[in-house]
This record gives C-alpha cells, structure tokens and sequence, in this order.
C-alpha cells in the first residue's frame, strides 16, 4: 500500500490507497475510514469509500487543505487492516431465469457450461461490496470468477427492471429500481435494496459481504417479485 492524495476540490482531497481492485484491499479501506472519521470528527462532511479510494469532503471553512493533510496523515500513521467480517453479511433470493436474465444463455456460452453452472458458480461465491454509485442503493459487489466475467452490452438498455441481477466485467450487482443499464442479466431478487425509511437507505454498505441464493419462480412471486419479462419493458 502506497498512499498518495490527490486535490479534488477546495474542502475535498481523494486519499489513494491502492491502484488495482482487490477483495483483500477492504479491510484497509475500512480500517482507514474509522481512523479518519475519528481523526477529522466534526469537521467530516462526508466519506466516500469506492474500490481503491477514500473521498474526503471537510469543513473548508474550518480547515485549511494543509491542515487536512495533516490529518489524513495522522490517520495513517500505524494503520493495520480491520477484519474482514466487520461488515454485515447480505443473503440475496435470487429467480435466475432467461425471462429475466436474458444473458444467461450468452454467459454459459462464453464460459463454455451450461445455463445452471452458471448459476452454480454465480451463487457459490460472497461477494465483497466495494462501493455504491449509478443509482441510490446500487452496491458494486466483486470479485466474479474469470470464467463468467463479460463487457458491457455494446447498447445499453432503456429500461432494466428492478430488482434485476447483473454482471460486468469482473464485477456483480442489482438494480434497486428501474433504470437504464447494459449490465449482462441473469436473474432477479425480490429484495428491497434501497428504502428511504431504512437507517442508511441502502441495504448493502461497502464492506457488507453478499451471497446470492437460487429460488424457484413460485418462491420468487411469494417474496414479493415481479416477473415481467425484461423484453416486456424494452
């Protein structure tokens, strides 16, 4: 770890922990946001962790961005990395089926398996959530597995219904509400993934860990789901 930081805006400097994304690198990440939050206290407007990076917004009118440093350097002094369960651990119900994942199919080929090894190996794994972006409650969750990795759709969909798993690259997540995306679909959750009566809003938070756990369509209707086909809203 080398940390270096960079000028964001006059009460904001990015604290760069790492250059690549790993699943070892959250225990850092988290370690150094709970010293930072101590360090900067009430002068912290927000922190915003993502794969490699902490955002620090301060109180401008408060600090100077030297003083910020300084601070961010007291924070760093003798890190040492937190555990890796300091986070909540999610377990996702997921319908995986072409109506809903038209991807599937595209990702079984790619991987050269079958549609339900593809399952297998998507459901098997916990996901690390790195960070949230794109919409309210949209966790990135990672690492998948090489074999199921895949790119963006070339054309992003107008409309990706809610509650819709995907993956891209190397990476996993569902859609909290109906939005565009180009995300490769595989399957649904009937979860509620972002409420504005939940402390936080969102249900993942950087740090929780995900599993995604096979259901059956009936399963999926009792749990709340809304099976509308994803051709249906294009």
């Amino acid at each position: 770890m080398k940390p270096r930081i960079e000028v964001v805006a006059i009460d904001c400097l990015m604290l760069r922990l790492f250059d690549e994304i790993a699943e070892s690198n959250m225990p850092w990440m988290l370690a150094a946001s709970e010293r930072l939050r101590a360090s900067f206290a009430g002068q912290l407007i927000d922190l915003v962790p993502s794969y490699t990076t902490l955002m620090v917004h301060y109180d401008g009118l408060v600090l100077s961005p030297a003083q910020a440093r300084e601070l961010i350097a007291e924070a760093l002094t003798d890190l040492r990395p937190g555990t890796r369960n300091s986070g909540q651990c999610h377990v996702l119900p997921v319908w995986y089926d072409l109506s809903v994942g038209p991807e599937l199919s595209l990702l079984a080929t790619r991987a050269g398996c079958s549609v339900s090894e593809v399952i297998r190996r998507h459901s098997e794994h916990e996901y690390q959530v790195f960070a949230l972006g794109f919409a309210p409650g949209f966790a990135f969750m990672g690492l998948v597995e090489e074999s199921l990795a895949a790119p963006r759709l070339n054309t992003p969909r107008k409309r990706v219904a809610s509650g819709s798993v995907g993956i891209a690259e190397r990476q996993t997540a569902a859609y909290p509400a109906q939005s565009p995306g180009g995300w490769n679909l595989i399957g649904r959750t009937p979860s509620a993934l972002f409420d504005r009566e939940r402390e936080g809003y969102s249900l993942m938070q950087p740090g929780d860990t995900v599993r995604f756990a096979p259901i059956t369509h009936a399963e999926f209707i009792r749990l709340g789901g809304d099976d509308t086909p994803q051709e249906a809203l294009a």
